[in-house]
């Protein structure tokens, strides 16, 4: 297109020519709409692209011209009027609209990224309401299996409870020992150097049996059991999704809220409350060691003082608390492990989002037992 020969009219071309003063003008010609660009527009663009945007530009002998000739020169002047420039008259009327502001593609984008802003938190929200929805029918599923058994006590799944309450309870004593010890001892270690800078050391045993009572030990062992039993109750239940095992039991007529979701709710409905009772016990036995060793207190006095500092009622919310935590973390990991679709990115996802549900769950639960029993068990 580059050429000394005479353009043609019905095709888009320019060329370089040496004005008398020796300057380079760029001579556009031809016609620049849409229809005559679109075949050549690449070329056009690798030509267009080495030319300053600051040279000569000639462009009265353009014979036809609309919005999309004039965008494509207006980019590649760096979307600005270049300084030396020769048009028709009729033609003004791009460039000036292109002058005065946006471009309506560039007004359609700015729209759609709003649109997009919006769409991100309301895909959340839809989706928060689509999870929240399919917990719900869940429950409601598992409550009429629970009261079927409940009428016929021999379709209870007593073994798959039995297995999961060994496997929810009996194995996580080590780590939820392990945690909670260091836990109380950090705890009485900080609360300690605190303490005696007022000479208030013997209220180590309030402040610590407490915190562990009420506070620390339920919502510590509900995160280690999410971690440990919630992830693990998804995982069965997605590889028992994926292998297709689920679709067998319901061919058969098995339903599966009754042998696979019920055991695990009731199962962890029983073990976490024991589990919190253990971590309660372990925490304060670290926070006594800590205690003893900085605040110069006696084991026996930190046991004898330990039930009148604590109200019996911070054990029973302790014990509340584990029970629909339990509940709760089982529920949704059963509700995650059912989604789980047939391809291992699926069973990675479902299981990483049941834990995060788990937690966050528990973390709310807690906030609303604390407004609403705000008065229960304070000395």
């Amino acid at each position: 297109m580059t050429s000394s020969a005479a353009p043609n009219p019905l095709f888009p071309s320019l060329r370089v020519e040496r004005n008398p003063d020796g300057q380079s003008v760029v001579k556009v010609s031809g016609a620049w709409n849409l229809r005559s660009i679109q075949p050549v527009a690449r070329t056009l663009r690798q030509q267009l692209t080495g030319h300053a945007p600051g040279a000569q530009w000639d462009l009265s002998a353009v014979s036809r011209l609309d919005h999309a000739g004039a965008m494509m020169l207006w980019h590649a002047w760096g979307k600005q009027r270049t300084g030396h420039l020769q048009l028709r008259s009729e033609h003004e009327i791009f460039f000036a609209h292109l002058e005065a502001g946006p471009t309506l593609a560039d007004k359609y984008g700015k729209r759609v990224e709003r649109r997009r802003s919006l769409w991100v938190p309301g895909r959340a929200v839809v989706t928060l309401g689509e999870h929240i929805m399919q917990v719900l029918i869940l429950l409601g599923k598992v409550s009429l299996a629970f009261m079927e058994a409940v009428r016929h006590p021999s379709r209870m799944p007593w073994r798959e409870i039995s297995a999961n309450v060994y496997r929810t309870g009996a194995q996580a004593l080590g780590i939820t020992a392990l945690v909670g010890f260091l836990i109380g001892v950090v705890l009485s270690y900080l609360s300690a150097q605190q303490l005696k800078a007022y000479g208030a050391g013997i209220f180590i045993v309030n402040l610590l049996g407490i915190s562990v009572v009420r506070e620390l030990g339920p919502v510590l062992a509900a995160i280690l059991v999410a971690g440990r039993s919630g992830s693990a109750m998804t995982a069965q239940l997605g590889v028992m999704r994926v292998t297709e095992e689920i679709d067998a039991m319901s061919v058969m007529g098995i339903p599966y809220t009754l042998r696979l979701v019920l055991p695990r709710i009731i199962a962890l409905a029983i073990s976490l409350p024991l589990i919190v009772l253990w971590t309660n016990a372990i925490a304060l036995v670290g926070g006594m060691v800590a205690a003893r060793y900085e605040l110069d207190i006696s084991l026996t006095y930190f046991i004898t003082e330990l039930p009148d500092a604590v109200p019996v009622a911070n054990l029973w919310l302790g014990l509340g608390k584990g029970m629909a935590f339990g509940t709760l973390i089982a529920l949704l990991a059963c509700h995650f492990g059912l989604r789980i679709e047939p391809n291992t990115e699926s069973l990675g996802v479902g299981t990483t989002n049941s834990v995060v549900a788990a937690i966050t769950i528990v973390i709310i639960v807690d906030a609303v037992f604390a407004i609403l029993f705000s008065s229960v068990g304070v000395p």
